[in-house]
């Protein structure tokens, strides 16, 4: 679940810097905040990702390995442009928090209440959730690679070092080239701004603005194909041993393609009505028992929420049971193997991942008039919560360990 609402997270992601390309190209005058054309643009990225996926893993090998090296040369390209056009502050500056942890010097408008460490920085620690995820997207498609015990965990540290390095990089170049002035920094570091306000206001010629833009795009597009591909790989192998609900149509491959059409259909369906969800939000504020689901925050919003933290719990969980196995005696083995730090590796990632995954659903009490994340206070939890529930609902009624068992 926690990928398919990822792939409505990351298309409709991208519609702000299409419609900054589009408008640029043909003069016009898009809104991307409008519901209408977040549907649209989402519409027409899942249609062509689906297409992509159903050809093949080869065809979407092809995308996702050029999409690697667009992101990998976008983002460098992008940094030495900001460089070469001049930072706007010195590398002190990135260790500076800019007044960020006072309302009244905080271009979001949250109040962390004079604490840097305590408010500011837990709250800009969550980017690195965002960055370091994804990675396992390489054991999603394991069966279909060769030598796979070798290449998935090595294509897993790969992906984690050139996020890594890559987002290193990128944001650090990004926050350099943030305008000097208190209004232009302003809204650099607000939702109205971001991206493309920076490199608009660094960048002169509208050409090299809509290259870097579209490297932008495309990093998306790569992304949202290979997570659509990945998370109907395990769908498919779940309706493969009739883990989920309709399991034999789920898990019908196409004769002509080999790929599991079904499944891929799934993977764009569910998206598309998850992006609908963009179309309730709420005008005031609605008390629903004993919180209060926040005015001006569209249920896409509150869902997408989960995609991260339905993930981070994932990982929390595995490494959890794999803790518990290694202390009752398990070994692992196989061409990838921790050897005898692996225990201590284990209980560091748990401790990190224990404490990502409550800074992520944690409420906060926070609140900003003018950034929607900000006032999701128990929503996500609440999310996480009513999803579980299905979860157990579809469990009850596809029975897999009866299933399974019958094998």
């Amino acid at each position: 679940m926690a990928l398919l609402v990822t792939i409505a997270a990351v298309d409709t992601g991208v519609v702000p810097y299409l419609s900054a390309i589009l408008n640029s190209w043909f003069g016009m005058n898009i809104d991307p905040s409008k519901h209408s054309t977040i549907m649209i643009m989402t519409l027409a990225l899942l249609a062509i990702q689906t297409i992509l996926n159903i050809t093949g893993a080869k065809m979407m090998g092809r995308i996702a390995s050029f999409g690697s090296w667009i992101e990998l040369f976008g983002t460098f390209g992008i940094a030495v442009i900001l460089a070469a056009a001049g930072f706007n502050h010195g590398f002190g500056f990135l260790f500076s928090s800019e007044g960020a942890e006072t309302v009244s010097t905080n271009s979001l408008g949250v109040d962390f209440h004079a604490s840097w460490w305590t408010g500011a920085a837990l709250v800009a620690v969550l980017a690195h959730a965002f960055i370091f995820y994804g990675f396992e997207s390489a054991g999603d498609v394991a069966e279909e690679t060769k030598d796979a015990s070798k290449q998935v965990p090595k294509a897993m540290r790969q992906a984690l070092l050139a996020g890594a390095l890559t987002s290193f990089i990128l944001i650090a170049a990004l926050l350099l080239a943030t305008p000097s002035d208190p209004e232009g920094y302003k809204t650099a570091t607000s939702f109205a701004g971001g991206i493309p306000y920076i490199l608009s206001t660094a960048i002169s010629s509208s050409f090299l603005r809509d290259i870097l833009l579209l490297a932008v795009v495309f990093a998306f597009f790569s992304c949202g194909s290979s997570i659509q591909g990945a998370s109907s790989r395990m769908l498919f192998s779940y309706a493969r041993d009739g883990a989920v609900p309709a399991a034999k149509s789920v898990a019908k491959v196409s004769p002509r393609f080999h790929t599991p059409v079904n499944a891929l259909l799934l993977g764009a369906i569910v998206p598309l009505i998850f992006t609908l969800l963009v179309n309730i939000t709420p005008s005031k504020d609605i008390k629903i028992g004993f919180f209060t689901y926040p005015a001006n925050v569209s249920a896409l919003v509150s869902l997408v929420s989960f995609g991260v933290s339905g993930i981070y719990l994932a990982f929390l969980l595995t490494v959890l049971g794999a803790l518990i196995a290694r202390t009752r005696g398990w070994v692992p083995n196989g061409h990838f193997t921790l050897g005898s730090k692996g225990m201590l590796v284990n209980i560091i990632a748990l401790v990190y991942l224990v404490v990502m995954f409550i800074n992520m659903v944690l409420p906060t009490g926070l609140a900003s008039p003018r950034g929607a994340l900000f006032n999701l206070d128990w929503v996500t939890l609440m999310v996480m919560v009513v999803i579980g529930l299905l979860g157990l609902i579809v469990y009850a009624f596809a029975k897999p360990g009866k299933h399974s068992s019958s094998k």
